[in-house]
């Protein structure tokens, strides 16, 4: 109804919801007061987030559920009192007709007006509005409906219908404050105040009010407020909340902890590395806010259906009402009343609403196991995936070489030769650069001053040490500079075939010499690949920028089906287009910068550690919070079981319909029953839909 009233004033597509929270996002270029006429002209009020109208009282809490059970006693008494009086068969009808020679007391039908009045005093102005607007709704559905069982002296059903479908709404209202607090309990997980260390000891304050380098106290069983290095004591920390690990994580000082993570038996002190709005918790919170906006393509194509199938139930409803007694010349009477039948059946409520809280129970179900979905259509992409592309650095194996031989040549000397490889790279984050300077520090090796440093993706960096210039890079781009001797090229494969990865380091004239370092594999590696495998993933790539015997060193060792070595972020880009166009859709999955461009192509795109790079987790469609290859086949199985449980909610609710339908022209369903039907529908799909939020880990 939403988007059918902005449709006059912008792209009703550009409107994005939050079911949950109730907030909708309009484009900028809408002022407020266009946006509260438009939503008056759905039947509904609008206050912009925060303001004093937003705020919640008891009867915008408690309010539906009050006018529910009103309805609910009303209906109860009115026949309780006229079946005490007339007698039990007069108060229910007789076949689904009521006895009207026998009309109940006026006292009873006041009874029953208060059942009817109570239970669709929300729903009759937008049943107005959406006849005047000529779209009808279930809302106007449920009003004929029981305007036609007033009119026939349907009076138990008239209540009856008007209670149960105000059920049905308290229902659906509960159903998605279920689901909207298994979010907040994910999201309420950082603490309303921090321990600072001051002069005077300690004070707590607001952790918004901590600046970056400030020092705070965690004691035993505390969440830590902010994100931070461990500056002095040992604990172990249960970061299950965020990352979805199931064991405690030993923490010491140099070592890393999060925002919304639970301290141990040790007391910390930490030193914050960022501000509360910048921690990685935030961000989680912003990312399932997001994506709880997005719509999932299943909830696209449930309302473009209801979109169709509501006019449709009314042509059919009025045709059943008036053809048979104009052709066949029988009573209007039961026909009209099959009619208002199939109005109540013809009900979309439980396809509406289940689809869309199964996709919030998965994206919930999904954070809780520290897997972050950016939104809804990205949850049903994994269960189509035919092919995983793998970055190997940072993703197969631990992303932390270390360095296993410095060997010079033309006359250098090892710490000649180690000096130049650290002072070029002394500026880098690349886990090669900073192996090589960690290397440097144990060898107490003194860097002389670098300058011109330059960066030459996928080949290498260059800089200028002691007034010359120098290069490191890869066996490739020696090959390029036309420098490589036979014993250069015999010493590189061989350490290529070992699994190792090689610098070379050089300048215009000869080549200086070369580094050797050896990245460990992933314990989990071999294991991921075989869940994969055994996931229904038909191909499992590696797509690396290094050497060629590197990689087939490590894709025979986990059981990589496919090997894409020495390519650049470009040539990653062209790779996966080859897999597309093979095999079908294929998910990316690495963590670097020179892997965005592959992730922004691929079907679908996976950052491993959204802890880690910043240009890879913006440019993915889903982050692993942990580099946990594992739950890469958690994620497939998911998807699948959240596609599966809405498949099941669609074929159910549509059944129960058509099953519906045929006792209606059977002449043996009533009103009240199609009802409970409808009602009992909705409930059981959203009862299925959150069996999601207790989606176990791997």
């Amino acid at each position: 109804a939403l988007r059918r009233a902005f449709s006059e004033v912008t792209d009703p597509e550009s409107l994005r919801f939050d079911l949950l929270d109730g907030v909708m996002e309009v484009p900028d270029s809408l002022t407020e007061a266009v946006v509260s006429e438009r939503v008056a002209a759905a039947g509904m009020k609008a206050a912009p987030v925060g303001s004093e109208d937003t705020e919640t009282t008891w009867w915008s809490r408690h309010g539906l559920d009050a006018l529910t059970a009103a309805s609910g006693i009303s209906v109860v008494a009115s026949f309780l009192l006229h079946g005490t009086i007339e007698g039990f068969s007069a108060a229910i009808g007789s076949e689904g007709m009521g006895d009207v020679e026998h009309q109940a007391p006026l006292y009873i039908i006041a009874l029953y007006l208060v059942a009817v009045g109570t239970g669709l005093v929300r729903v009759v102005p937008k049943a107005l509005l959406a006849a005047k607007r000529l779209r009808p709704d279930m809302n106007l559905l449920m009003t004929i409906a029981v305007g036609g069982a007033i009119a026939l002296g349907e009076w138990f059903e008239a209540g009856t219908v008007s209670f149960l479908f105000a059920l049905s709404l308290s229902l659906e209202a509960w159903s998605v404050g279920k689901a909207r607090r298994a979010v907040e309990k994910l999201l309420s997980l950082a603490p309303p105040t921090v321990r600072i260390k001051d002069e005077d000891g300690s004070s707590e304050v607001s952790p918004d009010s901590v600046s970056v380098g400030s020092v705070f106290i965690v004691q035993p069983g505390e969440r830590f407020a902010l994100d931070g290095i461990v500056a002095l004591g040992t604990s172990d920390v249960d970061q299950a909340p965020i990352t979805g690990e199931s064991e405690r994580v030993p923490k010491e000082a140099g070592d890393e902890v999060f925002a919304g993570t639970i301290n141990g038996n040790g007391s910390l002190e930490v030193r914050s590395t960022k501000l509360a709005s910048d921690t990685t918790l935030a961000h989680v919170i912003e990312m399932v806010g997001e994506a709880r906006k997005d719509r999932s393509d299943s909830e696209r194509w449930v309302e473009r259906f209801a979109r169709i199938y509501t006019p449709v139930v009314f042509a059919v409803a009025a045709l059943v009402a008036v053809a048979p007694p104009l052709v066949l010349a029988e009573p209007f009477e039961p026909w009209i009343y099959r009619a208002l039948v199939l109005l109540v059946i013809g009900c979309p409520c439980a396809l509406v609403i289940a689809t869309p809280v199964a996709i919030v129970a998965g994206l919930a179900s999904s954070a809780r196991q520290g897997v972050l979905v950016k939104g809804g259509q990205y949850l049903e992409a994994p269960a189509s995936i035919r092919v995983v592309a793998l970055d190997k650095t940072g993703t197969l194996t631990e992303g932390k070489p270390r360095v296993v031989s410095v060997e010079p040549l033309n006359e250098h000397t090892t710490e000649q030769l180690l000096a130049i490889a650290a002072a070029v790279e002394a500026r880098s984050e690349h886990p090669i650069a900073r192996a090589i300077l960690q290397h440097a520090a144990e060898q107490a090796v003194e860097l002389p001053a670098c300058s011109d440093v330059q960066i030459v993706p996928g080949k290498g960096t260059t800089g200028t040490v002691n007034g010359r210039l120098y290069w490191l890079g890869s066996h490739r781009w020696l090959e390029e500079r036309n420098q490589e001797t036979i014993k250069v090229h015999d010493a590189l494969e061989q350490r290529s075939d070992a699994g190792r990865s090689v610098v070379v380091v050089g300048t215009d004239d000869h080549v200086c010499g070369f580094i050797t370092l050896a990245d460990g594999l992933r314990a989990d590696s071999k294991a991921a690949v075989a869940a994969l495998h055994a996931a229904g993933i038909k191909r499992v790539a590696m797509l690396t920028g290094d050497n060629q015997g590197t990689a087939n060193a490590i894709a025979a060792e986990v059981g990589i089906d496919d090997v894409r070595a020495e390519l650049l972020p470009a040539d990653k880009v062209t790779a996966v287009q080859a897999l597309e166009r093979d095999y079908g859709p294929v998910a990316m999955i690495g963590d670097g910068v020179n892997d965005a461009p592959a992730l922004a192509r691929s079907s679908l795109g996976i950052a491993m550690g959204a802890m880690g790079t910043d240009v890879a987790v913006e440019t993915a469609d889903i982050a692993l919070m942990t580099d946990d290859m594992i739950k890469l086949a958690w994620l497939i199985e998911h998807s699948k079981r959240t596609l599966g449980i809405i498949r099941q909610n669609t074929t159910f609710a549509l059944g129960i319909k058509a099953i519906f339908v045929v006792l209606t022209f059977a002449g043996v369903a009533s009103l009240w029953g199609a009802i409970a039907a409808d009602m009992g529908a909705s409930l059981l799909v959203v009862a299925n839909a959150l069996r999601l939020l207790k989606s176990e880990g791997p």
